[in-house]
């Protein structure tokens, strides 16, 4: 069921503590959204926890400062920026069909949660965030900033993608204007700073780049074992999907990442008309119509084909 602004306040008002679900592979936003909801919760006097399927990466410490673990039976779960429950991974079956509440900001979500508020417009999870610490009348610290700018600034690409509202400027706008977070030094972390084994990864991944579709597709891959041979962390490869669209007349960009022996996380980037969204969704995926993903099984080749079949028929050329 989707309800609204007010109804979600008041489930968060009214709960004594939840554990708070992201989604797997995290980014920016999702993490963003959890450790600030953890923190309003946190600050009603509640217990809360944020739960993950994979590692949250280290470089996103920084949001944690103030966290703290602990073991408690939750009387409220909720989802922040999960589409699908499928995005849960290895949590998909102990809270599969338990979420009582997801925030998102996807057009694909499947409204798995009993009560969903889902806002389409906004740039990020975190903006969703945002406006019910407003309604809860919560004061936004230091420690809130950084999670709701974190995840607003990385999933509009630093403001640069098509998802940048004049909504999201005027909450960053807010947030500069009452604190003295070093926006600089995060937008530096984020999207600046890489390891120099990500650097060789990227080398070698533009290298053994493909053109598909009279180049209208460009993909790159990145397999377990070019990961092994550079000594990069899975975790590091946030951001690299957007590389294969820097390419002058592509209209989809995809980049493969493999997970394990036979299942691979496929990002897809649109340039200008594609519905990535929907291409994805063929595939059994989703997301937003310029950023969407899904999971394929199969060989590395057999995977190819796939993409690339799904990708014809979004384009209208099949």
């Amino acid at each position: 069921m989707e309800i609204d602004f007010n109804s979600a306040a008041e489930m968060l008002k009214n709960c004594k503590s939840a554990y708070i679900l992201i989604h797997q592979s995290p980014d920016g936003d999702c993490i963003g959204a959890g450790t600030a909801l953890y923190y309003i919760l946190r600050g009603m006097g509640k217990k809360a926890r944020v739960i993950c399927s994979d590692t949250i990466p280290k470089r996103y410490d920084f949001m944690h400062e103030e966290y703290a673990e602990e073991e408690f039976e939750p009387e409220l779960i909720i989802a922040a920026d999960v589409a699908d429950e499928k995005l849960l991974g290895k949590y998909k079956e102990v809270y599969g069909g338990k979420v009582d509440l997801c925030i998102d900001h996807h057009i694909s979500n499947t409204g798995y949660a009993k009560n969903t508020l889902v806002r389409p417009d906004a740039s990020a999870a975190c903006e969703v965030v945002y406006e019910l610490i407003k309604i809860l009348n919560v004061d936004i610290d230091d420690k809130l900033t950084k999670c709701i700018y974190t995840g607003i600034a990385t999933d509009t690409g630093c403001f640069k993608y098509e998802n940048t509202t004049a909504r999201c400027h005027e909450i960053v706008a807010e947030l500069k204007r009452i604190s003295d977070v070093n926006f600089a030094w995060i937008n530096r972390i984020m999207f600046d700073v890489k390891s120099r084994g990500r650097l060789k990864m990227e080398s070698m991944a533009v290298d053994s780049m493909e053109h598909f579709l009279d180049g209208k597709c460009t993909m790159i891959s990145i397999t377990m074992e070019m990961l092994e041979k550079m000594d990069v962390d899975a975790s590091e490869l946030e951001g690299i999907a957007g590389i294969p669209l820097q390419v002058e007349g592509v209209e989809v960009g995809v980049t493969i990442k493999q997970r394990d022996e036979d299942s691979y996380k496929i990002s897809m980037r649109s340039a200008n008309d594609a519905n990535v969204s929907e291409i994805c969704s063929l595939l059994g995926g989703g997301g937003h119509i310029k950023a969407a993903g899904c999971l394929l099984h199969g060989s590395l080749e057999d995977v190819k084909k796939q993409i690339i079949e799904a990708v014809a028929k979004g384009l209208g050329l099949c």
